[in-house]
Formats: C-alpha cells, sequence, structure tokens
C-alpha cells in the first residue's frame, strides 16, 4: 500500500507537469477574449484553469514536502509486465488498424486485452467484446457519422444492405 507521506517515483515532475500545463490554459483562456466581464467568452475557460493552476499549485508544494521513498526497480515497480504486454498491444492495434480496419483489429484487441486484465474465460472476454464495440460502432458509425478504416471488411455494402433492408427496398 502506498504511504501518503512519502513521495512516488516521478511525482515531482508530474505535479511540475501539471502546473505548467494549466499556466499554458490559462495563457489560452485569457487568449479567446481576456477578461472584459463575468460574461464574456472566455470567462468560464479562464475560472476553469485558475482552479487548475491553483489546485496543481497546492498538490506541487505539498509533494515538495514529501520525503523521498525508497528506489524502486524499474520492471517490478514502475513498469509491470502487464503494463509492457498492453503498450505492445496498442502497438500493435496502430499497426494494423489501416491494414484489417477498424471493426477486426478492434475486436482482436477488445477481446485479447478483456481476458488478459479480467482473467475470465475466452467466450467471456470475446461477448464483452462484442457487445462493447458493436456499442462504440453504432455510436460512432451509424449516430454520428464518423468514418474508420474499414479494410478487410465490407462495411459500405454492408451497410447499403441493411439500410435497403430497413427502408424496405430491394438491395439486390
Amino acid at each position: 500500500m502506498h504511504d501518503p507521506n512519502k513521495k512516488m517515483p516521478g511525482e515531482t515532475a508530474f505535479a511540475v507537469f501539471l502546473v505548467g500545463l494549466s499556466g499554458f490554459l490559462l495563457w489560452q483562456a485569457w487568449g479567446i477574449a481576456g477578461f472584459e466581464a463575468l460574461s464574456s467568452p472566455g470567462a468560464f475557460p479562464m475560472a476553469v484553469t485558475f482552479t487548475m493552476l491553483v489546485s496543481s499549485g497546492v498538490i506541487l508544494f505539498r509533494t515538495l514536502r514529501l520525503t523521498d521513498r525508497a528506489p524502486l526497480r524499474f520492471f517490478t515497480d514502475i513498469t509491470p509486465p502487464v503494463i509492457l504486454i498492453m503498450f505492445a498491444m496498442m502497438l500493435g492495434y496502430a499497426l494494423l488498424l489501416k491494414p484489417l480496419g477498424f471493426l477486426p483489429t478492434s475486436l482482436v484487441f477488445l477481446t485479447l486485452s478483456v481476458y488478459g486484465l479480467r482473467k475470465r474465460g475466452l467466450v467471456w472476454s470475446f461477448g464483452i467484446s462484442l457487445f462493447s464495440l458493436a456499442l462504440v460502432y453504432l455510436i460512432f458509425r451509424i449516430v454520428f457519422t464518423v468514418l474508420m478504416p474499414s479494410g478487410i471488411v465490407p462495411e459500405g455494402e454492408i451497410l447499403a444492405w441493411l439500410g435497403g433492408l430497413f427502408s424496405g427496398e430491394d438491395a439486390q
């Protein structure tokens, strides 16, 4: 269990990064319209980013006051094997997305991820992945019409056939 009185590796660097990011976002929000009035377009973004800056400043201050923890082993404590495996799977997903397409690549990636992380059966993992992928596909491809790489799946023909089926036209 993590001792909240001891600093984790990288905690100070992350806190500095948060302060810098919050400051940059506050500057970007100021660029929207300056601070002319509470109803100006930049007022809400500036309020949010100012809150982020103050919060991250408090986090940085508290982090700097913590004592350092004993050094950790890289492959055991910082990047356990599951992280390296997921990174390799994400890299494989990125490389296979264009040639195979969104649907088969995502189904394989999700099934292996759920199977590896959840430690349940392969059929259960496949079912959860298929349901999740169908939901994502329905929302992004059908509702929002986001184009995704089709690859080896004749997605256009399937959608045209389904459209003809539901419209009552003969799709032959």
